[in-house]
């Protein structure tokens, strides 16, 4: 009875470890689902929104400086007052709540970068042409995940853990490029129907 006791703890123990490192994993294909079916509610439990939002802004403004970290007021104060005039006077790039809407989030897993935000609404998209995600960075409390377009870009993904088994988005790193800009969308020309001979 005590080996069979033994070799239960051990079942236990080896379930509890996987878990615990295959749970960014799990949260990814969970995003993937839900924004596919476009499950708002599944993805807010997934995606802090606001540090996704936060990590967009530098990426879509097109300027390097943009993604460095701001000078200490207390180090640099100088530095620090002329950073913040030239970020409200530079231009703004694309707004980046456009990456944040379920279809956009849904192409972003499926690896189409920067051109997420401008793609029309696929209903029943093929799961098996989805391309799975790969670990490039796998730490306690961070986990980095990317996936691969055909051109060899990489769209990365980074999970922070909330609880034991609980792990939250809270950044995407886009490919490098320029972002594309929405296209209106052009009403088909209206051509009047052929008359009929009586």
């Amino acid at each position: 009875m005590r080996n069979v006791f033994g070799k239960l703890v051990l079942v236990a123990i080896a379930l509890a470890v996987v878990s615990f490192f295959a749970a960014p994993a799990v949260a990814f294909f969970g995003i993937r689902s839900a924004a596919q079916s476009d499950d708002v509610a599944g993805l807010q439990r997934l995606v802090d929104f606001d540090a996704v939002r936060a990590s967009l802004r530098p990426q879509l403004s097109g300027r390097p400086e943009a993604l460095t970290p701001p000078p200490s007021f207390m180090n640099d104060p100088i530095g620090a007052v002329r950073r913040q005039f030239e970020e409200a006077a530079a231009p703004q790039g694309p707004s980046p709540d456009a990456y944040l809407t379920p279809d956009a989030i849904d192409g972003l897993t499926r690896a189409e970068g920067r051109y997420a935000a401008v793609r029309p609404a696929r209903p029943g998209t093929d799961e098996a042409s989805a391309p799975w995600p790969r670990p490039i960075y796998w730490g306690i409390n961070r986990a980095r995940m990317a996936v691969t377009d055909e051109g060899g870009s990489d769209t990365v993904f980074t999970f922070e853990r909330k609880g034991p088994f609980e792990w939250k988005l809270v950044h995407i790193g886009l490919p490098d490029g320029s972002t594309p800009q929405p296209v209106a969308a052009v009403a088909a020309p209206v051509t009047p129907a052929p008359e009929t001979t009586r």
